[in-house]
Parts: C-alpha cells; sequence; structure tokens
C-alpha cells in the first residue's frame, strides 16, 4: 500500500471517530456547563435554561387523572411530595404550592438567546407567552377571583396552548425572542411564572 493512500485511510479514521466522538464532548460540556449559579458556571453562550419543577405525589395524581400521569422522579416515597387535594386546596386559598415552579424565575438575556425549557417535574406544563400574567385554564387551581389569562383560555384545544406544553423529561426550546420584557406561565398552574428581559 501506498504512503499516500495509507495517509488518506488514516485521515479518514481520524475524521470519522471524531465526528462520532465530538458531538457527545459538546453535549456533555453543554450539561456541565448549564449548571447555572453553580460556583460562577452559566448556560453556554446563545442558550439560557429554564427548569419547570413539581412535587404531585403519584398515588393521588394517578388515582384521579389517569395511570402514570405523575412520574415524580423525586423523592416522593419519603414524603416530599404534594397530595393533588393538598394542591388544590392551596391554590383555591391563594397559596399555591412553592413546589410548582419555573427556576429561574427571572433573567436577562441578549437578543439572539435560545430559551430552553426542561420538564424536570413529573407532570405536564406549559410555557406559554402572556401579555399579562393570570389565571389558568383549571379553574380549582387559580387564585380566588383570578381570571384566567386570554393566551391560555380554551387549555389544550388550543393550538397555541398545545404547542407549548412540556411533558416530563422533555424540551422545549424559544428562539429570537424579540427585545424587551416577556412573560411567560404555565396555563396549568398560573403561579409558575417567569419574566425573559432580552436586551
Amino acid at each position: 500500500m501506498s504512503t499516500r493512500k495509507a495517509s488518506f485511510i488514516a485521515g479518514f479514521f481520524v475524521l470519522v471517530i471524531g465526528l462520532t466522538f465530538l458531538p457527545g464532548a459538546r453535549h456533555v460540556l453543554a450539561q456541565d456547563s448549564n449548571t447555572q449559579g453553580m460556583a460562577g458556571y452559566g448556560p453556554p453562550a446563545g442558550i439560557a435554561q429554564f427548569v419547570a419543577l413539581d412535587e404531585c405525589d403519584p398515588p393521588t395524581f394517578n388515582a384521579a387523572l389517569g395511570p402514570a400521569f405523575c412520574k415524580n422522579v423525586a423523592l416522593a416515597a419519603f414524603g416530599y411530595s404534594t397530595t393533588l387535594s393538598n394542591l388544590l386546596a392551596g391554590a383555591q386559598a391563594g397559596h399555591p404550592s412553592p413546589n410548582w415552579d419555573f427556576e429561574p424565575d427571572s433573567m436577562t438575556v441578549s437578543q439572539g438567546t435560545v430559551i430552553s425549557v426542561v420538564d424536570q417535574g413529573g407532570e405536564p406544563h406549559t410555557f406559554t407567552e402572556v401579555k399579562n400574567f393570570g389565571g389558568g385554564f383549571l379553574a380549582p387551581l387559580n387564585a380566588p377571583g383570578e381570571t384566567t389569562a386570554p393566551e391560555c383560555v380554551g387549555g389544550f384545544s388550543t393550538v397555541a396552548v398545545a404547542k407549548t406544553r412540556i411533558i416530563q423529561g422533555s424540551t422545549t426550546l424559544i428562539p429570537n425572542l424579540s427585545r424587551g420584557r416577556h412573560s411567560f406561565q404555565c396555563c396549568i398552574h398560573p403561579w409558575m411564572r417567569v419574566t425573559v428581559n432580552v436586551q
């Protein structure tokens, strides 16, 4: 085999190996740098991450809403969960559970930043942009006297709301936000709210 042919084959294998492992390496680096607020680490340039959290109690949620509706991967077995009746009671009393939350609550980003929202809770949520914060489409989860935000009306029967749904373990990406203040909320659990300031 000629030296030229051997060099070509060696170069080809280096290219294939690089293309195989480099995307994985980038993924690991992106995951590592997405630990916001930890010793100065932040998300990689161009991506801002929000996390949807909840502590749904699998037995009570699934009994009322269907098998496997709530997939709580936290410490529900040790009592770190909220029953469906307690969630409803708190919301109707005007004291919704703080365990249902988007983290962080607000962020300032540069224009062109992609917003990444991952549902690390146990049940579905939405990440719906609204003009003004308001109630969701499930009246029992709204605070007393709270009016449903117009963008949430109709729930999942409305395409605009349905396409903002994020299910447990999934991620949604929102690119190209314009400059200014953007308000997002969950149309199911309306106290889950985020403000994004785009500069």
